[in-house]
């Protein structure tokens, strides 16, 4: 097993870079950082694009608030008046697709 290279570490890979390196032209070293730099660049924006506008806004919900001793006849009011809103933003609704139906002429 005496072939086997001895185990090498993070210095010593740094080292034998540098050394690589150091062989190497001016202008290999520039376009080599470069080519680093780039690439980096390009993973960052992408990690930061992942975090922007991903997650829901924020959901505000209402509820009423009833006193304990109410009757059902205010209960039945309330639910009739409720009923009331709903009826006239369903007839609003269905005007104005009526509207738009004789805009588009269908």
């Amino acid at each position: 097993m005496g072939w086997f290279p001895k185990p090498v570490g993070p210095r010593e890979a740094f080292s034998d870079l540098r050394a690589f390196m150091r062989q190497r032209s001016r202008e290999q070293v520039i376009g080599a950082l470069l080519a680093v730099l780039v690439t980096t660049i390009i993973v960052i924006e992408f990690l930061v694009d992942s975090k922007i506008n991903t997650a829901p806004p924020p959901q505000v919900v209402y509820a009423e608030s009833w006193s304990a001793d109410r009757t059902d006849a205010e209960i039945i009011a309330d639910q009739k008046k409720d009923q009331a809103k709903r009826d006239a933003y369903a007839k609003e609704k269905q005007r104005q697709f009526q509207k738009l139906e004789k805009q588009l002429g269908m």
